[in-house]
């Protein structure tokens, strides 16, 4: 804990940079994952944003435990987490949503409008809730949206159309539930991504061949989040 006028020691100064070096090794994961998506390469692309996943959901806990905000208050973190987010939650999946197979043949640049609609998003100075933690709007979970497109093997048109819906509720200034800093029923929550994880987790060890009918299964969790985000709106 620092005292006021207390200079951080070098080793909190060390720890704080290591957590930056952490978030930042996001954007090298999200970089290989967008090579692989190109080559339509889905279990890489996929184990990769995994990875990626793995550190945006912990980088926020140490750098909270370690203070960096207070000993290195010159680089701002939340910013770089943002940056990194956007290139795996956002680009790496319409890099995958673009390929052969996803949306309709000749529609699929029409994914694009996924970049415009969540640089929105992102660039919302209340997309996160600071009192009450939420997110406003559609979270631009579009790493989960092209894995599904992807494991369900589902319909062109059909992507196309559930794309387009969520691409509109980025604008929709509804609350979202923030799993890692929700309040309430936060929990069960965990409990529920966690089991949703292991399963996401033996999907993407079958690709290329993925099992539709695992995939359908796993969409308790999708359909708890929605529903839950709905009824948390609702009596916000």
């Amino acid at each position: 804990m620092l005292k006021p006028q207390e200079a951080p020691s070098h080793l909190s100064v060390l720890l704080a940079w290591g957590v930056h070096l952490y978030t930042a090794m996001g954007a090298v994961l999200g970089f290989l994952a967008l090579e692989a998506a190109f080559r339509a390469d889905y279990f890489s692309t996929f184990a990769l944003l995994a990875a990626a996943l793995v550190i945006d959901a912990s980088d926020g806990t140490m750098a909270r435990r370690l203070r960096v905000k207070q000993v290195v208050p010159w680089v701002d973190g939340e910013l770089l987490d943002n940056v990194v987010d956007y290139l795996s939650y956002v680009v790496v999946p319409v890099a995958v949503m673009i390929q052969p197979g996803i949306l309709p043949d000749g529609l699929q640049y029409l994914a694009l409008v996924v970049l415009l609609a969540s640089a929105y998003g992102f660039a919302q100075t209340d997309a996160k809730g600071f009192v009450e933690h939420y997110f406003q709007g559609f979270p631009s979970y579009w790493n989960v949206v092209a894995f599904y497109f992807v494991v369900l093997d589902s319909d062109p048109w059909l992507n196309l159309a559930v794309m387009l819906a969520l691409a509109v509720l980025v604008f929709v200034p509804m609350r979202w539930l923030y799993p890692a800093r929700m309040e309430k029923m936060r929990a069960l929550t965990i409990v529920l991504g966690i089991v949703w994880g292991v399963i996401c987790l033996v999907m993407l060890s079958r690709l290329p061949h993925p099992s539709p009918t695992l995939a359908l299964l796993s969409l308790f969790y999708p359909v708890y989040y929605t529903v839950g985000s709905v009824i948390y709106h609702l009596r916000s």
